[in-house]
């Protein structure tokens, strides 16, 4: 495993993955790169680190062995490993905003061809004040969602 860069800072980040927000108080991010930590790819995701791969109950995605050093990295005795590009290897959407530390992961394009509907699932995210909101709230009444991207 490669180094980690000096230029990574460990800061606080919440992840929503399948559709569950996890708040990590230890994560990396790096030229719009989120680390994580195994203990937290664990339980953020339920993935777990195998020599098969990165593996959720049997599904399990083999991690590119000319290409290790982007997802597996040593730093002060942690082993990290890169969330976003093991989403971009298993074709996964990612969506951040910066300055609320919040990465959202979306569904895996396998995953995607099996939509039976077209409702919403339900989330939970913080406003500007960090107070939760989920989508189930609203149930019964009219919601007008608005999203943005920079790119």
């Amino acid at each position: 495993m490669a180094a980690y860069s000096a230029t990574a800072k460990e800061t606080h980040a919440t992840i929503v993955y399948d559709d569950v927000a996890t708040e990590l108080s230890g994560a990396n991010e790096e030229a719009n790169q989120l680390w994580v930590t195994k203990a937290d790819l664990t339980r953020a995701t339920r993935f777990e680190l195998k020599p098969q791969g990165a593996c959720q109950e049997k599904l399990c995605f083999p991690i590119p062995k000319a290409r290790k050093q982007e997802f597996l990295r040593n730093n002060s005795g942690k082993s990290w490993f890169n969330l976003t590009a093991f989403a971009q290897l298993v074709q996964q959407p990612v969506a951040h905003d910066a300055a609320l530390s919040t990465w959202y992961f979306g569904l895996r394009a396998d995953q995607r061809q099996t939509l039976n509907s077209l409702e919403a699932p339900n989330f939970t995210l913080p406003d500007i004040n960090g107070k939760m909101h989920s989508l189930s709230d609203f149930r019964g009444k009219k919601v007008f969602l608005v999203t943005w991207a920079s790119w």
